[in-house]
C-alpha cells in the first residue's frame, strides 16, 4: 500500500524526492498512512476543494477493501 500511495502522490507534484510515506498507526481500528510532501506541493496533493486529496483516499479505501482493511490517509507537510 506504502507504494501505491507514494507512487501516485510523485506523479503529482513538482518535488517527487520529497514524497515519504509511512506507517504511523495499525491497530484494531485500522492503519493510518502519512503521506509527507513538500510545502509547495501541498495544494497539487489535496487540490481545489480537496478533491484529489478525496480521489486518493477512494483510490487507497478501494484497494484496502479488497484485503478488508481500514486505511486513513493522512497528508502532512514534509517541514512540519
Amino acid at each position: 500500500m506504502i507504494e501505491l500511495i507514494e507512487y501516485m502522490a510523485k506523479e503529482l507534484v513538482d518535488l517527487p524526492e520529497e514524497v515519504t510515506v509511512t506507517e504511523v498507526q495499525n491497530n484494531e481500528e485500522g492503519i493510518v498512512m502519512e503521506l509527507r510532501v513538500a510545502s509547495e506541493d501541498m495544494g497539487k496533493v489535496i487540490g481545489k476543494n480537496g478533491r484529489i486529496a478525496k480521489a486518493l483516499r477512494s483510490i487507497i479505501n478501494a484497494v484496502a477493501k479488497k484485503d478488508n482493511l481500514n486505511i486513513q490517509l493522512s497528508i502532512v507537510d514534509k517541514n512540519e
